[in-house]
């Protein structure tokens, strides 16, 4: 089997991942995934398309990812993973599909405004 490469993105971390039959290891940005994503909910989310597919233990995964921050990051390998599960095996999209696997968030930062001390945090009004 060749090489499958995704990619995946939230808010702005982008994940590149090239997936191949192995024995399940996840190498993210050239240390193991356990050890780039501390918390279990992160790593959770790393390996919960291969768990809803049925794949786990079945691909090695590479993954190549920079933006963003830790949670954005877990965010854009889960996409990532679950598209190229699919580009495999189209069967398993429905599955992939019913966990939201599939679709890739569409929420980004708000923009700060002028005059304002954030996005839409106001000064603090005192009437003296």
């Amino acid at each position: 089997m060749s090489v499958t490469n995704t990619s995946g993105r939230r808010k702005t971390a982008v994940a590149r991942i090239y997936l191949q039959e192995g024995n399940g290891a996840i190498i993210v940005n050239g240390k193991d995934y356990k050890e780039y994503f501390p918390t279990l909910p992160l790593q959770y989310m790393v390996t919960q398309s291969l768990e809803v597919s049925g794949s786990a233990g079945k691909f090695d995964v590479k993954v190549n990812v920079a933006g963003g921050g830790v949670n954005g990051q877990a965010g854009a390998v889960r996409l990532a993973i679950a598209k190229a599960i699919v580009e495999l095996d189209a069967e398993k999209k429905p599955a992939l599909s019913a966990k939201g696997l599939m679709t890739r968030d569409p929420r980004m930062v708000e923009r700060k405004k002028p005059g304002r001390k954030k996005a839409r945090r106001k000064f603090q009004f005192s009437k003296r």
